[in-house]
């Protein structure tokens, strides 16, 4: 193996994480990533950068566009019409203050589960959660590992789930979204009920040290002036209420999403189902919450515009995957990974953890790893559902490090917090829990 080539393809991995940490465009860090590895690898840089990134990018592309598009737009128009507000309310009323980290949690799983676009949730529920924290102050610090665990850690990985990253896998094994059986809805449970569990204690132990609700930056009279207004936002709630939809109708269109693309896909191709209950979901949400939904077709644009940024930046990701899978160290990695001793699927399930590790993309790390590692480990006549669920719980792990773009929208966008403060708890419940669970998924396939 060429020893620069090593280094390279490390330091184009450090760079591209630095770069995103510093905020710069995923696209941009990406591609002077992609002219390290290539230049370091021995490569010709025109050929790296207009064949194989180019391919790359335009190859997931052309394979996911579709399910972006109607996915950003499903999440928008349950936007729109308030339908999400609608779900995040009920959810609010029905469990408290009280339980305020759990009705977070709640209520970014159940629309995330129901197909709503990541970022949607978080836009969605983040006014809520603010008014829970604040009246039961607790720490505001914790709202974004609420959200982040809520929207990915057991969600888009579980059976059924209508979230790309476990319907790119049927693409690779000839699945459908409910493959891996009772091991795959007891690794989901376990997350769920460990990581909420964990975060509750988190938050129960910073309000025990004195913690109470607090703003970056801010002082202790402002903590008290938006703690004050807690009391406020309760009596108005119930005109709020008066101006949402029906939470019945409101959750509809979710309920829809997923029975439709699990009864399908046992029919037909599974991305083909998805698009067809996406579709079917956006319709049924414009027709029965239609007198909330104001600008449809403005609705749609901002779906569109969306759904292309979105998948640019895992493109960009998966282009630059393109990359280094060209050079010689890369080769190096993948061998390491495939003569990891233990059972075989615990080779798959590191190799796909670290792609999406390094980056910081789930559905972008599945887009580089399976290409290269499914063909080997079927030839190794290994269960399809097995390394369908074991690659979905890989790419919900180690993906959620700080530069993942779902954690850097969630802190700083969302939540206007900073790493400092909120990164930790993340790390917790999704980064640890995941990785832990998936390990005992991998042992527990191997037995069964």
């Amino acid at each position: 193996m060429d020893i620069l080539s090593m280094i390279g393809l490390i330091a184009s991995l450090v760079l591209l994480v630095y770069l995103t940490m510093k905020g710069i465009n995923i696209i941009i860090a990406a591609l002077l990533s992609s002219v390290v590895v290539a230049v370091t690898g021995g490569m010709n840089l025109g050929t790296a950068l207009m064949d194989d990134y180019m391919t790359g990018f335009t190859d997931y592309f052309a394979s996911w566009f579709l399910v972006f598009l109607l996915g950003a737009i499903f999440g928008k128009i349950m936007q729109e019409t308030k339908s999400a507000e609608s779900i995040a309310q009920w959810i609010k009323r029905t469990l408290g203050t009280k339980r305020a980290v759990f009705a977070v949690v709640a209520a970014a799983a159940i629309m995330t589960y129901g197909g709503v676009s990541l970022f949607v949730v978080g836009f969605a529920v983040y006014p809520i959660a603010l008014s829970l924290f604040r009246a039961a102050n607790l720490p505001h610090r914790f709202i974004p590992a609420a959200l982040v665990f809520g929207s990915i850690s057991f969600t888009m990985t579980a059976p059924g789930s209508p979230e790309i990253q476990n319907i790119i896998p049927t693409e690779f094994f000839g699945t459908t979204p409910t493959a891996g059986g009772f091991i795959g809805v007891l690794s989901a449970f376990l997350i769920m009920v460990a990581g909420g569990l964990w975060l509750g204690r988190m938050v129960r132990k910073a309000s025990e040290r004195g913690e109470t609700f607090s703003l970056p930056n801010s002082s202790k009279a402002e903590d008290e002036s938006a703690s004050s207004l807690a009391v406020e936002e309760e009596s108005q709630q119930s005109e709020t209420v008066k101006n949402l939809p029906n939470v019945i109708l409101a959750f509809l269109p979710l309920i829809i999403v997923i029975g439709l693309l699990n009864i399908l896909s046992m029919f037909i191709n599974p991305t083909a189902s998805l698009l067809i209950a996406l579709t079917t979901g956006i319709f049924l949400a414009c027709i029965l919450m239609n007198k909330f939904l104001k600008e449809f077709w403005e609705a749609l644009a901002t779906g569109a515009q969306n759904s292309l940024v979105a998948l640019a930046n895992t493109c960009a990701v998966v282009g630059f995957g393109s990359v280094a899978a060209q050079v010689s160290a890369f080769d190096s990695v993948v061998n390491a990974v495939l003569n990891i001793p233990g059972p075989p699927l615990l080779g798959l399930a590191i190799g796909v953890t670290v792609v999406c590790a390094i980056t910081g993309s789930a559905s972008g790390g599945l887009g580089i790893a399976l290409p290269i590692l499914a063909p080997i480990y079927m030839g190794q006549g290994l269960d399809t559902g097995d390394m369908h669920r074991v690659s979905a719980l890989a790419s919900g792990g180690i993906d959620s490090l700080p530069h993942n773009g779902y954690v850097v929208t969630t802190v700083r966008a969302i939540c206007g917090e900073t790493h400092k403060r909120a990164y930790a708890p993340i790390f917790m419940v999704s980064v640890i829990v995941p990785s832990v669970v998936l390990l005992l998924a991998v042992f527990l396939y191997a037995i069964f």
